[in-house]
């Protein structure tokens, strides 16, 4: 792990590196709750520039968490055609329902009562948590699974190892910010493969890039 005096610098490094270099999109203009859950349930097993165009039409239909909650499942699924996964349209509604009639129409901060809504689940918990109301939570998708495995050069990198590591260099200043970061990384610079490991802004921390490991991790 990196030292503590370290930690600082490299989130430093990279919470600099995000709010420069950060990709544009419509559920970051604002720490809406309802309009990072709506992102987050779209984004589960769906690329971003295939959700921009569908989540700008349904925010537009159903603005509020509310709007959704009285909307027909019809009318829900309409909208959603084309995204695929409907599961994750029907427990969207189903989560507005719960927030409207559990959480007098408020998305909760409360991570157990999050957790609790339909579709939800550790990482959706930890996104929202975290970017909607500065909870200090990770938030661990698959692009921050390999940014930890090659920057600490860990081959098997299972969830209790992940949770771990997410939680030591969280930064709890800018929580919503710094998973984002992470996120942003993995889906730009840290890719899967012919990662850009040149443009990386914090490279110099990597094990993997000293190693020559990183085509093999994870």
């Amino acid at each position: 792990m990196l030292a503590p005096n370290k930690i600082k610098t490299f989130q430093s490094r990279l919470l600099n590196w995000y709010d420069n270099q950060k990709r544009e999109m419509p559920w970051r203009k604002n720490h809406d709750p309802y309009r990072i859950l709506v992102s987050e349930f779209m984004l589960q097993q769906t690329q971003v520039k295939t959700v921009i165009p569908y989540f700008k039409k349904w925010m537009e239909s159903f603005p509020t968490v509310k709007k959704l909650a009285s909307a027909s499942e019809s009318n829900v699924l309409k909208h959603w055609e084309g995204l695929g996964y409907y599961r994750r349209a029907r427990n969207l509604h189903q989560a507005a329902r719960i927030i409207v009639e559990s959480h007098s129409g408020s998305v909760p901060t409360d991570l157990e009562a999050l957790r609790a809504l339909p579709g939800v689940g550790e990482y959706t918990t930890g996104a929202v948590a975290s970017i909607a109301f500065d909870v200090p939570t990770p938030a661990v998708d698959g692009n921050v699974r390999r940014v930890l495995a090659r920057f600490f050069d860990e081959e098997r990198p299972d969830p209790a190892w992940l949770r771990r590591v997410a939680r030591e260099i969280l930064s709890r200043d800018r929580p919503g910010d710094w998973n984002q970061a992470l996120m942003e990384l993995g889906a730009t610079v840290c890719k899967p493969r012919s990662p850009r490991c040149d443009r990386c802004p914090v490279s110099r921390w990597c094990s993997a890039y000293a190693l020559g490991t990183v085509d093999e991790r994870p």
